[in-house]
Parts: C-alpha cells; structure tokens; sequence
C-alpha cells in the first residue's frame, strides 16, 4: 500500500480552504481505503495540523504545529507521493515548490508550469507562441488605456473560478469592469469577445504510459441570458457551511459524444496545449468555440482533485478509466519518478 501525503487547505483565506477539502473529502472517501492517505491541512490561520480524516471536528481537534515541525515528521515519513489539493495562488505554487525542494516525488505539474498556468498573461503568451489560436487581447496595469473597442472580456490576469470577470458591450461599462478586476490583482486582461458557438473543457492524462485526450464537457451558455460563465455559475455557498460546485448537473454541464466533430479538433489542440506548456501527469484547458467550429483557447487548469465528481474523473470515466486504476497507475509511476 503507498504512502500519499495528502495537501489539503489554504494559507491565504478560508473561501480557498474551504474549496480545497470540498475537493479533497471526494477524493479521500473514494481513493482512502486501497492507500495510506496522511492528512496535511494548511490553516489560514498559518498553522498546519495533521487529521485522521477531514471532518470539520477532526481537523479542529487535531494539534497545530509549526511549518517546520510538520516538514519534519514529512521528512521523517518519505511518502511515495504528495498530492497537492490547494488552489489558491500559494497552494498551487509555492507549496508545490517547497515540496518539490524537499525531493519528494509530486503528483501532478511542476511549480514552474503551474505559476506560468495561474498568470493568464503568461499563458497565453506561451499559447500563443506554439501557434495555437487565442482571442486577441492586451493586457493593463493601473493607469493604461484600453485601446480595444468592445465587445470584449476584462478579467484579473492572476484569479480563478471567474473571479473579477465582465463582458463590457458598451464603452459606458468599462470603467466599472476595470475596477472590478483591478481589485483582485495589479494586472487585468482586456480580451476579444468571442460569441457562442460553444464551450468546452478539453483533458489530458498519462495513463499506461500513453498521453491521452480525453472526451469533452461541454458547458451550458446562451448568447443572449447566459454569454460568459461567471464565479457563481461555478460555485456557491452550501446550506450547511462551506462551498458546493455549481456545474455538476446534467442541465450544466455533460461529455461530448465522441462522434461529435469538435470532438477530435479540439483534442488536437489540447495535446498541443500540453506539449506546450510543458505539463505531466494531467492538464486541462478551457476553449470558446465560434460559430464556425473554431476552438479559441481561453485559459489552462493543470490540477486534478480525484474526487469522483471532478471534471477530470468524470471525462475518464466516459473514456473508460476507472478513477482507482488511473491514480493508481499514476501513483506507482510517480513514486519511481526522479524530479
């Protein structure tokens, strides 16, 4: 039985804790019984505390301690993998970082491909250089000028889950759209509209040593009630505390068949997308598709929870692979793995 360090929670708020156990729990009940999970939660509060499971009670009653105590017992312990469940900014990076400088062997991408992923920016300027199709854009500091003519995408060059997005139709609302995504960072994205058509999420995985694309999900817009998807078509508050994932319902969201002629140009570019920027183990990218079947890369989210009702788990699933064999096989490759 391998040994998985399971990283759970945030250091920089409880919205990004929240989303992290939301993801991590799926993953435990379905994967915790065929390997030894040990529990590593980062608090906001700045401690980190290891839980026998990750009920609300448990990880409130288990023992705080500081960064350096928990790296040691880590240290102490040599898992055969670390499976990063963060997704706020530091989560995704500089934890992945720290953990990779400790040499233990990391499921998922590399710090590198995920700092360069979190900076819209960056990415696209990655994207853009491998030839594949982007809409046009420029992006702003504080103070410049938008010199595109709307309609067209503001949106936070650092910020996930929709956050700080708006679709300016007229010059009137740009001022307010500028505003709302310099508050969440010190860059922002002006970005060609591009009217549906379609969109999709496109997912790649190594499996059995092979690279594979995955089938679509295809997700619920409209031109007119529904142009862009925003942070509350994809999350929102539970009844009973924490967060619950809005786009997991067949009204939302469901696969492409695989007959679909999207289905095989889109893929195409996904693994393009991969090579690109340079990913491992899974990746997964967002495409706005016009209206004359063109996919328009939007952005990339290299990251997997494994919780059965992950977009990634659901697209293998319609492929075939089973959630267990896949992590399974991933993590036997990963543990012989010399980063």
């Amino acid at each position: 039985m391998r040994r998985i360090l399971h990283l759970v929670g945030s250091p920089t708020s409880q919205f990004w804790a929240d989303l992290s156990l939301v993801y991590a729990r799926g993953a435990l009940g379905a994967l915790g019984s065929d390997h030894d999970f040990v529990n590593l939660v980062v608090m906001p509060d700045g401690t980190w505390r290891f839980a026998e499971d990750l009920s609300n009670g448990e990880i409130e009653a288990a023992p705080p301690c500081k960064p350096g105590e928990a790296i040691d017992r880590v240290l102490e312990m040599r898992p055969d993998c670390v499976l990063p469940q963060m997704f706020c900014h530091r989560g995704m990076v500089d934890y992945r970082a720290m953990f990779e400088g400790m040499g233990l062997p990391l499921l998922g991408n590399r710090a590198e491909v995920m700092a360069i992923c979190a900076d819209k920016a960056l990415t696209k300027s990655v994207i853009n250089g491998a030839g594949i199709a982007t809409p046009r854009s420029e992006t702003l500091k504080p103070g410049d000028t938008v010199t595109m003519t709307p309609p067209f995408i503001v949106k936070p060059a650092i910020a996930d889950n929709s956050e700080g997005i708006t679709l300016v139709e007229t010059a009137g609302q740009v001022a307010g759209a500028l505003e709302q995504a310099f508050a969440r960072g010190s860059r922002v994205i002006v970005e060609a509209y591009i009217a549906p058509g379609r969109e999709v999420r496109a997912g790649v995985v190594e499996i059995d040593g092979d690279i594979v694309a995955l089938p679509l999900e295809e997700y619920r817009i409209d031109r007119q009630t529904r142009p862009i998807r925003r942070a509350e078509d994809k999350l929102s508050s539970a009844p009973a505390g924490g967060l619950k994932l809005m786009a997991k319902t067949a009204e939302e969201a469901w696969i492409v068949p695989e007959d679909d002629p999207l289905t095989q140009r889109v893929q195409r570019v996904a693994l393009a997308c991969h090579h690109a920027l340079g990913c491992r183990d899974y990746s997964l990218f967002d495409f706005r598709i016009d209206d004359a079947g063109r996919p328009w890369f939007l952005e990339a989210g290299p990251y997997c929870s494994f919780a059965p009702d992950s977009v990634l788990v659901t697209m293998m699933e319609a492929k075939g692979h089973r959630l267990s064999y896949f992590f399974a096989d991933a993590v036997d490759r990963i543990a012989a793995r010399n980063d």
